[in-house]
């Protein structure tokens, strides 16, 4: 009888992720990752979509029953405002952001936030926020404050953002960050530290990771790592991301890889009995 190898892919969350790498590889900016990440499941959360009403609180009410399923790990999509100017759609992105120290009206507020921590907390899980810092909505505050800090043509006009080959995506909702600028690198840091500080999130998912220098999340680790132990987990597969500034990070090779494998579209290993 001929068999082959069976795959169930849980789609919880719609990405592999690479293995936590060993305490004796972390390199000498960074702590060793937080003991309760080790070996914890992560659940993605879409507040708008989850529930009918869409907020916080109505999203609360299932806390108790995803610690029940064996969530440890929280982690919350973009709860920031969204931005107007230029957006897609009529809800618009949520990786359009217009500012990084509030919440989405849409959502609730600030406190409806705060109680999800608390009671995420109180059940044993910890709750990570998805950070998005290559990229703001073209009507954030420092469009107008500091457009310096934007990348911009030579007709002064800021621009979207580039992907690492320099082609220009189709991101047309957002403005690109200058990572040149050393006051805009520090006050993306400050904005991360006021959410660990004063509203107690534990990490952040960070959205790709890859187009920001690499020495601006180590900056982002060290600052942290002054404040206590917190999860970093980059959407990005770059050896060098995993090994020097994140505990965690994506496998997108291997995920599609192990899909093309389930479909059938690509050679894998059959045993004959």
């Amino acid at each position: 009888m001929k068999t082959t190898t069976s795959f169930f892919l849980l789609t919880l969350i719609s990405f592999s992720i690479i293995a936590q790498k060993n305490q004796d590889k972390m390199n000498s900016i960074s702590k060793a990752a937080p003991s309760w990440s080790q070996n914890a499941n992560i659940y993605e959360v879409n507040i708008r979509q989850y529930t009918p009403e869409g907020t916080f609180n109505a999203f609360a009410k299932s806390l108790p029953r995803l610690r029940e399923m064996g969530v440890d790990i929280l982690w919350l999509m973009p709860v920031f405002p969204i931005g107007e100017l230029n957006r897609k759609g009529g809800l618009g992105s949520y990786y359009s952001i217009s500012d990084y120290k509030s919440v989405n009206p849409n959502f609730g507020n600030m406190a409806d936030l705060d109680a999800i921590i608390a009671k995420a907390h109180q059940l044993g899980m910890k709750v990570i926020l998805d950070w998005v810092a290559n990229h703001t909505s073209f009507d954030h505050g420092w469009t107008k404050t500091h457009p310096e800090w934007y990348n911009r043509d030579a007709q002064g006009n800021i621009l979207v953002p580039a992907d690492n080959d320099g082609k220009l995506t189709d991101w047309t909702d957002v403005a690109d960050l200058n990572y040149n600028n050393k006051e805009m690198r520090q006050e993306m840091i400050n904005d991360m530290l006021f959410w660990v500080k004063d509203h107690k999130v534990d990490g952040f998912r960070c959205d790709v990771a890859g187009f920001v220098p690499l020495d601006f999340w180590q900056d982002a680790k060290n600052q942290l790592d002054k404040q206590g132990q917190y999860f970093m987990l980059a959407e990005d597969e770059s050896p060098q991301f995993h090994d020097n500034a994140f505990h965690m990070s994506y496998a997108w090779s291997i995920h599609h890889k192990m899909i093309e494998v389930a479909k059938d579209k690509a050679p894998h290993q059959q045993s004959q009995s």
